[in-house]
């Protein structure tokens, strides 16, 4: 592919125009430490942070502010009263963070039963106030990551314009509506028409499986960058790919072997986070090799083995055996998925 976006765009602040996304127990500390260590990332999202019907404590919120050397971090919150919001928003701010972030797409079920995440979607008024409120609170960037709608998405423009008039710096638009959930196609042409019609930056985030596919969304879009969740759990080397092929240079091209590595420095990071909860440790690991075995050609079954483990040393060893023989060649790691176990989006 040729070198289109050898510079970030301006609009966007960040060395790299890449990003983590939050991701519910997923982007602990130590994981986006980790990824951030392969370079190309531009920021690192926490997981998203629950405000409820009680003021927020600061020195909770503080401890969410976890910083990865070098990477600019978004600290999300989630909720619906504009006044705790504000204060969550300012605390996290006044600890650090250097982007606060409001979720308005989670679709979970249990989520949208309480208002907040996808819900917000509906009210603009609330919109309005939660997240102006929580503009005057907060001095620096500001954002909002949001859906093509909850149950349509001919709105997702006037929300857009509505977050915009609140004071957002940047938007970042996952283009499924919260009744998709995850299925079906990731419909880039809602990104295309959010950065035609706002002034602020716009972040795509959908369907980014391969490196290609990131620099395809922004060529397609005008979007100013990609925020990718589940594709950098399934190949931790995406964004290093990414900034390899917006250079010109030849990107890396993971073995089974690598990934192997990679995997015991996370096993290793996480035993030193939970060392009192060992069953903390194999779940989240668990749930990484989930997304790692889809790389896998026989994924069906590496998952499945891996998840029937009960320890951390027996899942470590049974990636060991069949993932170290597998060349670059023979999983789906590379920067152009020549393999393509993985169909991306671009409708």
């Amino acid at each position: 592919m040729p070198n289109m976006l050898a510079q970030p765009s301006p609009m966007l602040p960040f060395q790299h125009p890449t990003m983590l996304a939050p991701m519910e127990g997923v982007t602990h500390p130590a994981l986006r430490a980790i990824i951030a260590q392969n370079g190309g990332l531009g920021a690192v999202s926490t997981e998203f942070v629950r405000i409820g019907r009680s003021p927020p404590s600061a020195r909770y919120l503080a401890t969410t502010v976890e910083k990865c050397a070098g990477v600019p971090l978004s600290v999300q919150v989630m909720g619906n009263h504009a006044e705790y919001m504000a204060e969550a928003a300012e605390a996290v701010s006044n600890a650090g963070a250097d982007v606060v972030d409001i979720n308005l797409g989670c679709p979970a079920p249990r989520v949208v039963r309480k208002g907040v995440g996808s819900a917000m979607l509906t009210d603009l008024g609330l919109l309005t106030e939660v997240v102006g409120s929580m503009r005057q609170r907060v001095p620096g960037l500001l954002s909002a990551k949001i859906r093509a709608g909850f149950d349509d998405a001919s709105g997702v423009l006037e929300i857009g314009r509505t977050l915009q008039r609140a004071g957002i710096d940047y938007l970042v638009v996952h283009p499924r509506r919260r009744a998709d959930f995850y299925e079906g196609t990731a419909d880039w042409r809602i990104i295309k028409a959010l950065k035609e019609t706002l002034s602020i930056a716009v972040v795509g985030n959908g369907d980014c499986w391969y490196a290609v596919d990131a620099l395809r969304m922004m060529a397609e879009t005008g979007c100013d960058g990609v925020m990718i969740g589940r594709p950098a759990i399934r190949n931790p080397w995406i964004f290093e790919q990414i900034a390899d092929l917006r250079a010109g240079r030849a990107p890396r091209r993971p073995s089974g072997a690598d990934v192997v590595a990679w995997i015991n420095t996370v096993a290793e990071a996480f035993r030193a986070s939970f060392p009192e909860r060992r069953d903390e440790s194999v779940g989240k690991l668990k749930e990484l090799f989930t997304y790692l075995g889809r790389a896998v050609p026989d994924q069906r079954a590496f998952q499945h083995a891996v998840v029937r483990e009960m320890s951390v040393a027996a899942m470590m060893d049974r990636a060991d055996k069949t993932l170290s023989p597998l060349s670059a060649d023979q999983i789906d790691l590379d920067a152009e998925g020549r393999c393509r176990l993985e169909r991306s989006g671009g409708v």
